[in-house]
């Protein structure tokens, strides 16, 4: 897993890419980022593209200068965490953490 940023100049936004591979989502369909972006609503999940080597992978603009929670969704049921995260928090739910990016 990995995350990349992209400090553009000609906007005040970081281009974040996310990107799971392949062993990391094997047998899955389809997958969904969700987190503060979008209101933990699943309904407004970005859609991960699956690329031709198995991986699936997406990008968002996000504000500079802030964190964001997240995490991925598995085929509308199974939730995962990024390995490359910049850090972990706790969710508030069980002993389950969300992933961040912090720009």
């Amino acid at each position: 897993m990995a995350i990349t940023k992209q400090y553009l100049k000609s906007k005040p936004v970081v281009k974040v890419t996310f990107t799971l591979p392949a062993e990391a989502v094997e047998k899955t369909e389809k997958v969904s980022l969700i987190g503060e972006f979008n209101g933990w609503n699943p309904e407004e999940a970005i859609a991960l593209k699956k690329q031709k080597d198995g991986s699936f992978k997406g990008s968002l603009d996000l504000a500079p200068g802030k964190e964001y929670q997240f995490r991925y969704l598995l085929d509308n049921e199974k939730w995962e965490n990024d390995w490359e995260a910049d850090k972990y928090v706790p969710a508030g739910v069980d002993a389950e953490e969300n992933s961040v990016v912090v720009l």
